[in-house]
């Protein structure tokens, strides 16, 4: 069989080095990939051709945002207990195209009631969700689902948030790391391709989480994944807003 025969998904994660991708075929056990792209266009256009591409960046942008936000990032929260610190909110389209922080931060207190400003965290995202919003149509919808790993893991956990953090004060904690890791081998994925020494520009977190975001890709494409929020409502280039598990 060649290797890009069968069905492969693809779990995807932004690091330092562009975007780090676990590649699965799901017709063959031993067809397991970790590749990192330069740019999601990449991905977009890889060989094998990835039936589902479930990554975690927000895609789907409103013009302006009301109290609940842009929808998904408070939907997921509710289930993450401890965790939820990791779902940022996201501002509108305009304040994201900005590409200062003290500008981000104006233009979307001007989009946002009540208006809000722009966490630094977030911030340090907009040019990958500007390179995401920049390729999406409605059409790759039916491909590219928005994901987020920490409620990837919620839903592999059966429902539970992990009880570990993944970080603790900005550095790496290697126990939770190991929860994350230790449950993905219970579903199935190789301990020896979690365990592997990362790629330059991407860390082991960032591994991990474009693994656990491969399983809800699976999930997408088996049409059993649920959106977060649902119902989901679209910005205004009809770009659905939900995350996925």
């Amino acid at each position: 069989m060649p290797e890009s025969a069968g069905t492969w998904v693809a779990g995807v994660d932004g690091c330092k080095a562009g975007w780090v991708a676990v590649l699965r075929n799901l017709d063959d056990p031993a067809g397991l990939r970790l590749e990192v792209f330069p740019s999601f266009a990449g991905i977009l256009a890889c060989d094998p051709i990835l039936a589902i591409i479930a990554v975690d960046m927000p895609i789907g942008l409103p013009e302006t945002l009301d109290q609940t936000g842009r929808g998904p990032e408070k939907a997921a929260r509710r289930h993450l207990g401890e965790r939820q610190s990791s779902v940022f909110s996201v501002p509108s389209r305009a304040a994201v195209y900005e590409t200062d922080y003290l500008d981000a931060c104006e233009t979307a207190q001007k989009t946002s009631e009540p208006p809000r400003k722009v966490s630094k965290q977030c911030f340090y995202l907009f040019p990958k969700i500007r390179e995401i919003d920049a390729l999406m149509t409605p059409e790759l919808e039916d491909r590219v689902f928005e994901v987020h790993p920490e409620l990837a893991f919620w839903r592999l956990n059966g429902g539970r948030e992990m009880s570990l953090p993944k970080k603790v004060k900005s550095r790496a904690n290697p126990d939770g790391l190991d929860q994350r890791r230790d449950l993905l081998v219970s579903k199935g994925l190789p301990a020896a391709f979690l365990d592997q020494k990362p790629p330059r520009g991407c860390g082991r977190d960032d591994l991990l989480d474009a693994a656990a975001n491969s399983l809800i890709a699976e999930r997408c494409l088996g049409g059993i994944a649920k959106p977060f929020p649902d119902p989901f409502r679209r910005d205004g280039r009809g770009l659905r807003m939900a995350i996925w598990a």
